[in-house]
């Protein structure tokens, strides 16, 4: 197993470009296990650590420039208001250790469909900038997951940045697991109500092959909310809307039975969550929530 080492964004793009088989490494949490373990040894590494664009961020007027390799610590501590839902997630990631370590782009490279970060950055609705020598392009983050531990990334593409919407309204994350740390997601699930286009926005993590949205979940829930006029008047969102809601994202999932939790139980606890993040987030809104829509 050979090592490559660039100094810069664009020595890393041309050693892809020349090694397509290449796996990047930045914090490592993902490959090391695998390497560790022997499931996998590839014929080249090719460490990033080096390259200071990947751990650099930027608040714009209405996104969030994240880079591939800014820690899920810095996430928590520095973008918790325009990034709530992908902070929360962050929380959930792991230990401390792996916390200063991991990133997003690790998340997005690895594709696994229990990968912390996915449900929030699919409720947010990002945008992965990715980059070649022969040029970059932006995948949506729906598009973006391909298969199981497959994304759409090209042999000799990198992931340089994600791109977020800032929040203009209150975001969730749930995680079950079989302990409170260091655990890998039984199941997942984000929400992130976005009041200035008055739609609702879901992502669920491990299960189903790949991280998916509950669209049928998001279209019943939009349209119920547009009909009650629930934006307008803040009032409570009726037992009924929350049920067929928490029951439509149950529904979505497409999960296994593994050593974690049977699929059962997964359909389960993703309409729990479902349900339980439809009230946490409502009554932010009807609060500390409309107020941020009447200042956007």
């Amino acid at each position: 197993m050979d090592f490559l080492r660039p100094a810069s964004w664009e020595e890393a793009l041309a050693a892809k470009a020349e090694h397509p088989t290449a796996v990047p490494i930045a914090g490592g949490t993902d490959i090391m296990v695998e390497i560790n373990f022997d499931h996998r040894r590839p014929e080249y590494l090719l460490d990033l650590n080096r390259i200071e664009l990947l751990r650099e961020w930027e608040v714009g007027e209405e996104n969030v420039r994240l880079g591939a390799s800014v820690p899920y610590t810095q996430i928590m501590e520095e973008l918790r208001a325009e990034l709530p839902g992908l902070a929360l997630a962050s929380h959930t990631v792991a230990s401390p250790q792996i916390r200063n370590r991991g990133g997003v782009g690790g998340n997005l490279g690895t594709a696994s469909p229990a990968g912390d970060a996915h449900p929030a950055l699919l409720a947010a609705g990002a945008e992965v900038e990715v980059e070649s020598v022969r040029g970059n392009r932006f995948i949506p983050i729906d598009e973006f997951y391909t298969g199981v531990k497959r994304n759409a990334l090209q042999p000799d593409e990198l992931i340089k940045t994600v791109h977020i919407k800032k929040a203009d309204g209150p975001q969730q994350y749930s995680k079950v697991g079989t302990r409170n740390a260091m655990v890998i997601a039984v199941c997942a699930f984000g929400l992130a109500l976005h009041p200035e286009t008055r739609t609702v926005r879901t992502g669920i993590g491990s299960a189903a092959p790949t991280p998916i949205r509950a669209k049928e979940a998001e279209e019943f829930l939009n349209a119920a909310l547009e009909e009650g006029g629930f934006w307008d008047n803040g009032k409570i969102i009726t037992p009924s809307i929350a049920k067929q809601f928490a029951d439509l994202c149950s529904a979505a999932a497409n999960p296994i039975d593994d050593v974690r939790g049977t699929a059962k139980y997964r359909r389960h606890a993703v309409g729990i969550m479902a349900r339980r993040q439809l009230g946490w987030t409502w009554e932010q809104y009807r609060g500390a929530g409309r107020t941020l829509e009447g200042a956007a």
